[in-house]
């Protein structure tokens, strides 16, 4: 037997022990939420309820094996027989055995991301949209739209204005594809990952047998990581746990910060409505992080209204403080953090301890940068590098041929861009520019247009137009020419292709803010080179644990170090500005600022620059974020405040 009392704390044993019934554990960051389920589900085991009865549904199949393996090392055999993995995963299982009541054939395929997004851009050219108008999203974009429609259960409508409103006005084309999509998989005896949730929904709505088949079946649901459901997977399991009424869901609301994928707070702050007769445990023992710093987190998150009421307690003795650190400009910010990661790995901290954490993947730029140059090796977790993207490559590729003309790899990448011009065609146009005297002027000559198909011409003539507006602002720099890109058209392919689009632009905003610190265009685009080329020619041999994480806040969740330093906590950027816009948008920014801060182990630094430069206006003061400031008005006293706050001294310029 195993003594529960012994392994687990007070709050996590109250949760094991329980007989059943509807469940929510309010799980705090790092209080042990995985050791819970896992006791829970061996307990229930050990209790004499048989594996197969059991249902644990989790966000990746990573969790569900190690749960179910440490279940094994508890109880001391297999437990063959156990529902447990991802909600896909287990939607797969229903549907095997019944899609034939759906209208498929039992053996039907599961289509990849790929996949979808090539039958998608099918589906487009048969439903004669692509030729009308370069101004209609593609496959992939499409696809994130019907996605979002199935799993927040909106109407598609709905979904591209809210979403995608600058396609707003071509709605019914997009919802005919979008039926165009349904029937062809339907045809093709195929389900893509959004269809698997869908369909197994359908099955236990509306066919009353094959739920009660199920919600039989099951005498315990337990789902993991229920603040990130979407409104689809929460009714799949109240249908599932609809007989038993066993229900244990566990999460923590003040980590909810997936809304951008469907993800629905309300699951969560709802369930005590949807099942009044539910008990909430709360589990509050931190396990992971020093009492200053939990003192900070709870601190910042009882701003929210929206919540359940809960306050982190270290089992960890006392450590330092948090700092802030004010830095005079961008570069001073970056330099002060590539700076503190050298002392803090000379102090003893592995490099894969310590992880930079920020909003926006963009916030990174200069933290990459200064890095580079010092020959800090780091990974990335909200990407590629900031300078290998795709957009950036493609504007600053713009760049490239008005600096060099002969420019042949540039040439390639950006006739690529355009419809009708294929590798055959560029190859053609390419030897017009090459074998003339003069490449910028043979741009500019009317032959230009006709120096490939006539089904050419037309991009052709965007691509001159748009070789004319960067020379008449190359002398201006290369602020004004990544603008002129933008509006030349590359906004519109931006929409087209890519469904974070307006991320990507923000992306390129920045990229021209940042290129105005360099006297030339050459200058800048020499500066990319090079670093590109030491990313490039680095070490290989270094391992995960030798290098720096930077992460968004987003791809940091469930993780930990024991050194964080925060990036751009200033107004308009923790929070996002753009993000303020959506409703509930100012509580969710404040839980993002709560799971930075609750990543960190030992030491939290919270860093802003005090100035940044705008296009137009030149430096600007920048103002701490409002959840910084919430933390201590500036009457607090010094040692009342959660921080130590840190001068930065030329040291650090």
């Amino acid at each position: 037997m195993i003594a529960y009392e012994k392994e687990l704390n007070p709050e996590q044993c109250r949760v094991v022990m329980e007989e059943g019934g509807p469940l929510l554990v309010i799980a705090g960051a790092g209080s042990g939420k995985t050791r819970t389920l896992t006791y829970r589900v061996a307990r229930l085991v050990e209790g004499g309820i048989p594996p197969e009865r059991i249902l644990l549904a989790t966000f990746t199949n990573k969790a569900a094996r190690s749960m179910l393996s440490r279940v094994a090392a508890l109880i001391g055999r297999e437990i063959g027989g156990l529902w447990g993995g991802t909600f896909h995963h287990c939607a797969h299982l229903t549907l095997r055995a019944h899609a034939d009541r759906l209208g498929y054939a039992r053996n039907f395929s599961i289509m990849d991301s790929e996949d979808a997004r090539q039958l998608l851009n099918t589906c487009i050219a048969e439903c004669g949209v692509a030729v009308k108008s370069e101004k209609f999203p593609r496959g992939e974009v499409v696809g994130e739209m019907v996605s979002l429609a199935v799993n927040t259960e909106a109407p598609l409508p709905d979904v591209i204005e809210n979403r995608f409103p600058f396609f707003s006005h071509r709605t019914e084309e997009i919802a005919a594809v979008a039926e165009r999509y349904r029937e062809r998989k339907k045809t093709l005896n195929v389900m893509d990952f959004d269809d698997l949730l869908y369909n197994w929904r359908e099955l236990l709505l509306h066919f009353e047998d094959v739920r009660e088949l199920y919600a039989g079946r099951f005498l315990h649901v337990l789902v993991d990581e229920y603040q990130d459901t979407n409104r689809l997977q929460a009714e799949i399991m109240d249908l599932v746990a609809s007989r038993h009424r066993n229900l244990m869901v566990v999460g923590d609301d003040s980590q909810s910060i997936y809304s951008f994928r469907g993800a629905n707070f309300e699951n969560i702050m709802r369930f005590p409505k949807r099942y009044p007769d539910c008990r909430i445990f709360k589990l509050e023992t931190n396990y992971r992080s020093t009492p200053e710093i939990l003192h900070l987190a709870n601190l910042c998150i009882t701003n929210n209204e929206n919540q359940f009421q809960k306050t982190l307690r270290a089992v960890r003795g006392q450590g330092v403080r948090p700092v802030l650190a004010p830095a005079r400009n961008v570069l001073q910010q970056a330099d002060f953090v590539a700076q503190r990661i050298l002392e803090l790995h000379r102090s003893g901290i592995p490099l894969g301890q310590i992880a930079v954490l920020y909003r926006a993947h963009y916030h990174s730029m200069e933290v990459q940068m200064e890095m580079t140059r010092r020959g800090i090796p780091f990974e990335i977790r909200s990407g590629i590098r900031f300078f290998e993207q795709a957009h950036i490559k493609d504007v600053t590729c713009y760049l490239r041929i008005i600096v060099n003309s002969r420019d042949e790899m540039a040439w390639r990448r950006l006739l690529g861009l355009y419809p009708k011009i294929g590798r055959v065609t560029a190859e053609k146009v390419w030897h017009f520019v090459a074998d003339h005297s003069d490449p910028q002027a043979a741009v500019l000559a009317d032959e230009f247009t006709k120096s490939a198909t006539r089904l050419a011409i037309q991009s052709l003539t965007r691509f001159q137009d748009t070789f004319r507006l960067l020379q008449a602002f190359a002398e201006s720099g290369p602020v004004e020419m990544i603008d002129a890109v933008l509006r030349s058209g590359y906004r519109d392919l931006l929409r087209e292709r890519y469904s974070d689009a307006s991320s990507r632009e923000e992306d390129l905003i920045q990229l021209a803010n940042f290129s105005s610190r360099f006297a030339s265009l050459a200058d800048f685009l020499s500066e990319l080179a090079l670093l590109t080329n030491m990313t490039e020619n680095g070490s290989q041999e270094e391992t995960a644990q030798d290098r720096v994480v930077l992460s968004s806040i987003h791809q940091a969740k469930g993780l930990e170090w024991t050194a964080v330093l925060m990036i751009w906590c200033s107004e308009g950027m923790m929070p996002l500005a753009r993000a303020l816009k959506e409703p509930g948008g100012e509580e969710e920014e404040r839980r993002l600022f709560y799971v930075a801060t609750t990543r960190a182990k030992d030491q939290l630094y919270l860093c802003y620059p005090l100035t940044d430069y705008a296009r137009g206006m030149g430096h600007l003061p920048v103002s701490p974020s409002r959840f910084i400031m919430e933390l201590s008005p500036y009457s607090a006293r010094a040692k009342d405040r959660p921080y130590e706050q840190w001068l930065i001294d030329d040291e650090y310029a």
